[in-house]
């Protein structure tokens, strides 16, 4: 579990619903604060939990340390990473999860939410780690580093609706590998809906309304 605790947004109803969000490398918990306020101005009773990633070298910036889900050892066609902490982040949503669940929040009302780095956690615990049922998946120009040819997914994991988000001009993450991400769930079954836009590595209006509506139709359900 990561030392610093998380920035929670409690809405001004009784929370029925939360929405666990990751930000990316280099950026840390207060980064997507504006989006969750935005977000909770139109949907009520919905607390987000805003975790921070500790602070680590990371390779491919030159060994500088900075907040960081996991190193990123090379990038490419196929970026490597360092697996065990990737593991240690998504132990760190796991327990936020559960920390939902015991404040009476159902597993089925809880979202996992990430940017970048933070998406590829998100990701990772929700289709690899997870057991239980969840709202649904929030995948922000990101990826999947840890989805394999082999794997399949259980009813449950099938049941996990997503939304993959893109930019089309994104330079640190290419659109080509969230398509990959969203490919490899539509062939196992998931429920997913793939969005791009006319951005780089970045969030844009277009994109928080189509997060919206998508939050709400699934908080209708």
């Amino acid at each position: 579990m990561h030392d610093t605790p998380p920035l929670t947004l409690e809405p001004a109803e009784p929370a029925r619903a939360c929405v666990i969000w990751l930000h990316g490398l280099g950026a840390d918990r207060f980064d997507f604060q504006p989006v969750a306020e935005a977000l909770q101005s139109v949907l009520p009773g919905v607390r987000f939990v805003l975790p921070q990633a500790p602070s680590r070298p990371v390779t491919i910036n030159g060994g500088w340390s900075m907040p960081s889900w996991y190193d990123i050892l090379a990038t490419g066609p196929e970026r490597a990473i360092d697996r065990e902490q990737l593991e240690e982040s998504a132990s760190t949503v796991l327990a936020l999860i559960e920390a939902q669940r015991a404040a009476g929040i159902p597993a089925a009302r809880i979202f996992l939410a990430g940017f970048s780095q933070g998406g590829a956690v998100v990701l990772h615990t929700a289709f690899r780690r997870w057991a239980g049922e969840l709202g649904g998946v929030l995948a922000l120009s990101t990826y999947a580093p840890t989805f394999e040819d082999a794997q399949q997914l259980g009813a449950i994991q099938q049941a996990h609706p997503v939304l993959c988000l893109h930019g089309r001009d994104d330079q640190v993450v290419a659109a080509e590998l969230g398509r990959r991400a969203h490919d490899w769930l539509a062939a196992r079954g998931v429920t997913v809906a793939w969005h791009d836009y006319p951005m780089g590595h970045e969030v844009v209006n277009e994109e928080l309304r189509d997060i919206a509506l998508w939050l709400r139709e699934r908080l209708a359900g």
